[in-house]
């Protein structure tokens, strides 16, 4: 693997309008190739400042403890079969914001495929990265490059990123933001994005009956042909100073649920329970697949189960790669909460999802839930 670190090759650029309506260019280094050069301390603009360094883990949640469910036995007929899943799909929710999924059912072999093109895509040289797939900072944040680039005095996370949507068909027609190497990158993509849809339409149908609603409380929001599907990959190299900086800063997902998959080492992501102010590590076996409530099904919930408060801590020795699908009913969609059994009284507001999801983009980088608007 082989890169340059002359001219803009080794930077992200991004176009900004500072307060006075001008435009400017920012730079951000890509982060990979720092590392292949060989850096032993980190640029200024990755360090948190020194009241919120980074301090590691103060424990590490085992498996055992942490919220885990068998799809094959969600989608078991009998409910005696089924509801000690039930109640630890609903306990997860209500507690973390996610939970471990195993037997989802998505080929192995499926699974293997997506982790080949995404690290075939990340071994390519910054060159050969350009050539494939283009950046596009004010359509989405689509594309190869680094998301909400809005001051020249933000902190940047320790992360670089690659971001598609897979659904609805067309939704990316003129656009290139499909790699073209691997060559096979897109067909494997949608067809592990459309496995995903299966397994997130089973939780979602699963977690309505857990919370005794209507099956399909959650679903009747999304449209097979109009819901959308985000991709996002999440490349983070070593870090010669751990402690300085984050990869992902602590936040929530904008997205009613996400499903995510990692490549062989874990030990980067943490997670806040809801009733704990400490952080701990994510126990993930590389066979199964995360799946994060987002704010708006917090909404749509009116609170019964909680958008999950996370974040992804970087490591001085290993490379982490993970690829997250947003699943989200179509943007002129309107959603509004469930409302309270015995009052009727509701506590969040209806909203539009792409007035939620703008709202979302326009305060971020934000560190903590925006499950406001």
């Amino acid at each position: 693997m082989e890169g340059s670190t002359s001219g803009h090759d080794s930077y992200h650029e991004a176009t900004i309008v500072d307060i006075y309506g001008s435009s400017r260019t920012l730079r951000v280094p890509v982060v990979q190739e720092l590392v292949r050069h060989g850096i032993n301390d980190i640029p200024k603009i990755f360090i948190k400042p020194e009241l919120d360094s980074v301090s590691p883990s103060t424990s590490c949640v085992s498996l055992d403890n942490f919220p885990s469910v068998s799809l094959a036995k969600l989608r078991a007929m009998r409910l005696e079969d089924r509801s000690q899943e039930l109640e630890k799909l609903a306990n997860g929710a209500k507690e973390w914001g996610m939970l471990l999924v195993c037997d989802h059912g998505i080929p192995a072999s499926l699974l293997d495929h997506v982790k080949g093109i995404v690290k075939g895509f990340f071994e390519l040289s910054i060159e050969e990265k350009r050539k494939s797939v283009g950046t596009y900072a004010s359509t989405d944040n689509m594309g190869y490059g680094r998301n909400y680039v809005k001051s020249e005095h933000q902190i940047f996370e320790w992360v670089d990123r690659l971001t598609m949507m897979a659904a609805p068909k067309g939704s990316t027609d003129g656009l290139n933001v499909w790699p073209q190497n691997p060559p096979n990158f897109r067909d494997i993509m949608e067809r592990y994005a459309e496995e995903a849809r299966n397994v997130g339409d089973q939780i979602l149908e699963a977690l309505a009956e857990a919370l005794s609603l209507e099956k399909d409380r959650f679903l009747r929001y999304f449209d097979r042909e109009t819901s959308e599907i985000k991709v996002r990959i999440n490349y983070y190299p070593p870090c010669p100073n751990p402690n300085s900086t984050l990869g992902l800063n602590p936040h929530s997902d904008p997205s009613a649920i996400s499903v995510l998959i990692q490549m062989e080492n874990s030990g980067g992501l943490q997670a806040m329970h809801r009733n704990q102010n400490v952080w701990q590590t994510v126990p993930w076996p590389t066979d199964a697949v995360l799946v994060t409530v987002g704010d708006l099904l917090e909404i749509m919930s009116n609170g019964r189960v909680t958008s999950g408060l996370h974040r992804a801590i970087t490591q001085p020795d290993v490379e982490r790669l993970s690829v997250a699908l947003f699943y989200n009913p179509a943007p002129t969609t309107e959603i509004e909460p469930v409302k309270n059994d015995q009052t009727g009284d509701v506590e969040y507001k209806k909203v539009m999802v792409g007035d939620y999801i703008n709202h979302y983009y326009k305060v971020s980088p934000a560190y903590g839930k925006q499950t406001t608007l």
